[in-house]
């Protein structure tokens, strides 16, 4: 029996030259095409791949192209307008769960990772088909095919037979597995991107001579810039652009272009990308609107721009976007269509709005702070955010990143690497749409809980360590702090000002931040005595009075920010009659030398906005703002960022009591029925299998089966209604506490089934489950993000959980130190460690709840919601006294690395 043709493993992945390639199942109707490519191979290919130089290669192509897709799979890859095949791969079963694999690859493709991705996508293939274990036999002379093997990431064993080697390994990908196919990942986002920014020709296609449009506006730049190699202008109707001789075609340009700046109207881009292709240009910016944010039309022309990229190789900024920018000097590329010019700096931005970039950009001027490289990423068609995270991340000229989202492509791969970048970079981010306009409804106290705001996109930044800003104003604040000064090492700062008043502002604004204004140390304090006058103030905030001097402002600066209870300093100076600003300046680049950079100095000029000039001396650079309460507001974020970066990497805990396979088996027992909510046994049963044990309870059908099961647990129950569609059973009266004896439970039932049969849910049986121990009311659950995946809750529990609305969110798969951080920055967190005299609970067993929910999320993506509420907190271990589970069916995962 054949499956169907798995489409979903269809996939276009980057190659290390950052090119593309399309990997795909094999079709029957690929016979003719596979003899092709296997004839094209060389004798030596041909005998590492059969053996033997003299094969029936027709009767291998009719072989190989005929599989069922489960015991017998194939893969191929393909380039080219015409699919053209230039590898393939394969399994077949050998039973017992393994299977033998065979690779062969082109002669001019082998050595650029083809061979590495067709493995990785093999293997996912065959271990969702049941298959554990590959096998693998290789001529001892393979080099090539031994190394690919060993750099995949499973752990490989190699048993020397008679004239061949036998390889074998698990289909399951491991973590190193996946850290080596990142690496792969992010070499190829590297040289994709210096196709764009560090290009040796530009062609600007639409180059105008009308100053003023978007074609004349770029290629002017591009030659006031500075570029450091040949601009073409290309314009059928004009012979010379700004002086410069003007192309027909990019076709007709005699040199070659790596890169082509595109500036024509939607409806002929196509067509002007399919000459490109022709030309051999490497990658593409494509300024022109009218592709997929303007409607069914424009997604259609998008998707036929992509496929034109992808036959030829091309990669692909835009369209529907501003330009792109790299200040090194060794290339001076200003390709934006803005008239400002972006100053050079350490910082590098991407937006995703062009319009808003251009606003950005000349703040960014006007603070002072320069840019590294800039890219807006418009519709981000085929270069995304992430591939710039890769590149940034070995950039030597960047420092910080600075991104301006409106929505994510993989948000599950960005944590990834913003988890991994940031330990080296800060990564600050504008992510609009905080709104709760598209929340999905949902029926769980859960999905309550978090469909009513963006809490999934804040758990995502927190747990990859991004610092995230409400505003553009507060993004560069950020920014011009941790572009210049270090992220302090704890959260104690220390108040420099000539005048009380704004001192007493920043110690609030401080402390609303959370960070902290200690006293200073009696020693700071007795030299700040001997430095200032009688009436100056020398606690801390530090008020030098208005009289103070530059070099005052030097020295306390100096004293403050040497104290060992300090550990960052904010100046603030309001220019009275005699201290010039500039002087105060210098004396604050100085001060902050002095410091030899362990400590952040921010200053504050609250005469006019803007960075005095004294500020931007070379080497030392001391961010300026306009008020003491955006100062605070960067200083808080660099904070907490800093506390990030410091602590130990957490992994992912694995379990080894898990049953993970009767769980799949269960679940897709329900869906045999249909989506839903599970049986209040299917419940108790899946929990189990990931060690949640539901306290000790009886499932039956009738009121006198009721009170049997009471009488057997032998303690005081409580007795619950099971009714179809009856979810919140508080609200209906469906839930009795404390009954004891078979005949007070037998009554209730009765009771509680006439009633609820009255208002239309007839029960369909009765549960029965022994009283709990007294404990803190918890809720613990899971809702599906379509986008982000499982999203984990912790909150405080109950009955009154909506209206408490205390939650903490997390994203699946969680550590240790995320479980912990869910717990602790709960309102009611206080209540598990012990508050107003009640015993401390075991919050440790918390979290071995949130991390075992999480590894259930992570092995079951049909799991659309799960709700267990209450789990009670008890002195020694939980509870787990209520939950349910809905089920439905997931889509298949992307192949990994698989581009849209």
């Amino acid at each position: 029996m054949i499956a169907p043709y798995p489409a979903h493993r269809e996939a276009d992945v980057v190659l290390r030259d950052g090119s593309t390639v399309h990997v795909r199942p094999v079709r029957p109707e690929d016979e003719a095409e596979l003899l092709r490519f296997y004839s094209s191979l060389s004798e030596e290919s041909r005998i590492l791949r059969f053996f033997s130089g003299a094969v029936d290669l027709a009767a291998v192509a009719r072989r190989v192209s005929q599989v069922d897709y489960v015991n017998s799979y194939g893969l191929v890859a393909t380039l080219g307008a015409e699919r053209r095949i230039v590898a393939h791969a394969s399994y077949d079963a050998l039973g017992n769960g393994r299977a033998e694999v065979a690779f062969a690859i082109e002669d001019a493709h082998q050595g650029r990772g083809i061979g590495s991705i067709l493995l990785w996508h093999l293997a996912e293939a065959a271990n969702a088909n049941g298959i554990q274990q590959f096998e693998a036999v290789v001529l001892p002379v393979n080099h090539r095919m031994l190394e690919v093997f060993r750099q995949s990431g499973f752990p490989i064993e190699v048993h020397s037979r008679p004239e061949e080697l036998h390889v074998t390994f698990p289909t399951s990908i491991t973590e190193e597995g996946i850290e080596r196919f990142e690496r792969r990942e992010q070499l190829a986002a590297i040289s994709a991107l210096k196709a764009f920014l560090y290009p040796r020709s530009v062609a600007v296609i639409g180059a105008s001579r009308q100053r003023g449009t978007v074609g004349a506006q770029v290629f002017e730049n591009l030659l006031w810039y500075g570029f450091e190699g040949p601009v073409y202008p290309v314009n059928p109707a004009a012979e010379v652009v700004h002086s410069v001789p003007a192309y027909p075609t990019v076709e007709a340009i005699p040199g070659p272009v790596d890169l082509a700046v595109i500036a024509v109207p939607a409806a002929v881009v196509v067509s002007v990308a399919e000459q490109c292709g022709r030309k051999g240009v490497r990658a593409l910016v494509v300024l022109s609107a009218g592709f997929a944010e303007t409607g069914p039309e424009g997604r259609a022309r998008q998707a036929e721009l992509v496929r034109i990229c992808r036959e030829h190789g091309m990669r692909l900024i835009g369209p529907n976007c501003l330009g792109i920018a790299n200040t090194d000097p060794a290339v001076r590329l200003n390709a934006i269509f803005s008239p400002l010019t972006p100053p050079a700096g350490n910082v590098a931005f991407s937006s995703q709005s062009g319009a808003l970039a251009i606003a950005a950009i000349d703040y960014a001027g006007a603070l002072g702070l320069g840019l590294s490289s800039f890219v807006s990423v418009g519709n981000k068609a085929d270069i995304p955010g992430n591939d710039l995270l890769n590149y940034w991340e070995f950039d030597p000229r960047t420092s910080v990143i600075l991104l301006y989202l409106e929505s994510f492509g993989n948000p599950r791969r960005f944590s990834r690497i913003a988890r991994r970048v940031g330990r080296t970079k800060p990564i600050v981010v504008v992510k609009s749409g905080r709104s709760a306009a598209g929340a999905r409804a949902t029926s769980s106290h859960t999905g309550a809980l978090l469909g009513a705001s963006d809490v999934t996109v804040d758990a995502l930044f927190r747990q990859a360590g991004v610092i995230r800003t409400d505003t553009l104003e507060e993004l560069f604040a950020v920014a011009s702090l941790l572009a210049n000064q270090p992220a302090p090492p704890g959260r104690r700062v220390g108040i420099v000002t000539n005048v009380g008043g704004p001192g007493i502002l920043c110690a609030d604004a401080c402390e609303a931040q959370g960070l902290e204004v200690p006293v200073l140390s009696e020693a700071t304090r007795d030299q700040l005595r001997e430095l200032l006058p009688p009436a100056a103030s020398v606690t801390n905030p530090v008020d030098m009075i208005a009289s103070a001097s530059a070099d005052q402002y030097r020295r306390a600066i100096e004293l403050v920010g040497r104290d060992p209870g300090i550990d960052a300093v904010i100046v603030i100076f309001i220019p009275p009659l005699a201290t010039r600003d500039e002087d105060v300046a210098r004396a604050i680049v100085d001060a902050s030398s002095g410091l030899d950079g362990t400590k952040p100095v921010l200053s504050v000029f609250m005469s006019s906005r803007g960075v005095p000039e004294a500020l931007k001396k070379a080497g030392v650079r001391v961010p300026s703002y306009a008020f003491p309460e955006l100062a605070a507001m960067a200083l808080s974020h660099a904070a907490r960022y800093r506390e990030w970066r410091d602590r130990p990497i957490s992994p992912t805990p694995r379990f080894q009591d898990l049953r993970r396979d009767e769980a799949a088996a269960l679940v897709a027992q329900a869906l045999g029925r249909g989506a839903g909510w599970l049986e209040p046994a299917e419940v108790e049963r899946l929990l189990g299998c990931y060690g949640l044990p539901l306290l000790e309870q009886r499932v039956v059908e009738t009121p006198e089966a009721a009170g049997a099961a009471a009488e057997a647990l032998g303690t005081e129950v409580a007795l619950k209604v099971v009714a179809p569609g009856l979810l919140h059973k508080t609200e209906a009266g469906a839930v009795r506490l404390r009954l004891h004896g078979a005949e007070q439970v037998r009554a209730a039932a009765v009771e509680m089934a006439e009633r609820l049969q009255a208002a239309g849910h007839p029960p369909s049986g009765f549960l029965v489950q022994r009283m709990a121990d007294s404990g803190v009311e918890m809720i613990v659950g899971i809702v599906h993000d379509p986008q982000f995946g499982p999203v984990i809750a912790c909150g405080a529990g109950g009955v009154l959980v909506e209206l408490v609305r205390d939650v903490s969110v997390g994203l699946s798969p969680l550590t240790r130190d995320d479980a912990r951080h869910m717990i602790q920055s709960l309102r009611t967190y206080p209540l598990l460690t012990g508050f107003r005299g009640s015993p401390p609970r075991d919050v440790v067993a918390l979290e071995e709840v949130l991390l075992r929910i999480s590894a259930l999320a992570e092995d079951l993506p049909q799991i659309a919601e799960l709700d267990i509420n209450p789990l009670l907190v008890l002195e020694r271990g939980v509870a787990l006294i209520d939950a349910r589970i809905r089920v439905e069916p997931a889509e298949p995962p992307r192949p990994i690395g698989a581009r849209r």
